[in-house]
């Protein structure tokens, strides 16, 4: 789960990150509280949308030609002019795609004194199977085009989880951002603080860049992106409380309401599967034989009638599917119950597309039978690779 720079700085803050003065905007009601809240007069005015680029973007209402989506401001008649221009309007950036996002927050913070930027994040090491930093004097850049041009300049510092960020480890961190002064000092308290924030509330990534050294020495959090892992949500509900629904695709959010892992995608097969492995295997054939599946979507476990058509429901409302494929393992659940619950499903939801069942597992014979003698439109495949080929020749025949 993504959140918003505001509500990372606030959560980064609670842990005792150095984090400067700032006020949410959440309508243009709110410009006069953030103005006496935040001091200035240089304050800066950030489009609060869950994409990067944001400095560099550009404004489809203002014809592309405007100032970004981060302006600074230098008196508040200014700030004014900015929130009046940004707000509701859409941001497009390199990571929005053309269609861009709808600014329907801003934040407006105090300006900062920045004499470096360096980039700093926290992930998990999938080689070490270790949280580590990623440092890199480097900030204020994407760092994947340092990546590309001096990867001598990004360092990847494992933590020992038996001792967190001690001595030694805050040593190297202190060396990889070649800090001094002051912000040598400011450092291991820094790091500890931000390696606890992303242990603690369970973050899949914590991202600062800039983490600036400013005119007087101190560190600062200039910028900040937090993810959550959503799978560990339920013990942090005040993290959840925090999703801002509107940066979701409508069925993204639909299928959770239903204990449903979704993801839209490009292509015309639409996928219903149990297991995430199965998922993506199932995506995988299909591109195999020369098609695109128009989701990812994972019923879990428990395949009941309720979640079945919550599913076909999902998919049916996408305009570029024309064909469905189920792929079901039924292990805890029987494969007879299973194929009543897509009789029933497709009966309500209703079906003008071709659908390809597979199922395997606990009574699949028996589910077979169901779905070949029901009264609905659907085909039981032998095997995986049978229905994917199955579901790929009715797409193109019916093209």
């Amino acid at each position: 789960m993504n959140i918003h720079e505001y509500q990372a700085k606030a959560v980064l803050k609670g842990f005792g990150a150095p984090i400067a003065i700032g006020a949410p905007i959440l309508s243009k009601a709110d410009v006069d509280a953030a103005l006496a809240a935040v001091p200035g007069p240089v304050r800066v005015v950030k489009s609060q949308i869950h994409a990067g680029g944001r400095g560099k973007g550009k404004f489809k209402e203002l014809g592309g030609d405007a100032a970004g989506g981060v302006r600074l401001a230098k008196s508040d008649d200014e700030v004014r002019a900015h929130v009046e221009e940004m707000f509701g309007n859409t941001l497009v950036t390199k990571q929005t795609g053309d269609a861009g996002k709808q600014v329907n927050r801003l934040y407006l913070e105090a300006g900062a004194d920045i004499a470096r930027e360096l980039y700093c994040s926290i992930l998990v090491n999938r080689e070490t199977g270790k949280t580590a930093f990623v440092a890199s004097t480097e900030g204020g850049m994407d760092i994947e085009a340092v990546a590309e041009a001096t990867p001598e300049k990004i360092h990847t510092i494992d933590v020992d989880v038996a001792n967190g960020v001690d001595d030694a480890t805050a040593a190297k961190l202190i060396a990889a951002f070649e800090l001094d002064g002051p912000a040598a000092e400011q450092g291991p308290e820094l790091f500890r603080s931000l390696y606890t924030a992303f242990t603690e509330t369970d973050m899949s990534l914590l991202e600062v860049n800039p983490l600036v050294v400013l005119g007087d020495g101190g560190l600062r959090v200039l910028d900040a992106k937090v993810s959550f892992d959503g799978n560990a949500l339920f013990r942090h509900p005040e993290l959840a409380e925090l999703r801002d629904e509107t940066e979701m695709d409508s069925k993204e959010v639909e299928a959770a309401e239903h204990d449903l892992a979704y993801i839209a995608l490009d292509g015309k097969i639409g996928c219903m599967v149990n297991g995430a492995g199965l998922a993506m295997a199932t995506m995988d054939i299909i591109k195999l034989y020369g098609a695109e599946p128009a989701n990812f979507l994972d019923v879990g476990g428990g395949a009941t009638t309720e979640k079945v058509t919550a599913a076909f429901t999902l998919i049916t409302s996408d305009p570029n599917v024309k064909g469905i494929l189920v792929n079901i393992f039924g292990g805890i659940m029987r494969c007879d119950v299973i194929a009543e619950g897509v009789v029933a499903a497709v009966k309500q939801v209703g079906l003008e597309v071709p659908l390809v069942v597979r199922l395997e597992g606990t009574r699949v014979d028996a589910g077979k039978k169901i779905i070949n003698e029901s009264d609905v439109a659907a085909v039981a495949a032998d095997d995986l690779d049978d229905a994917a080929q199955k579901i790929v020749a009715a797409i193109k025949g019916a093209a």
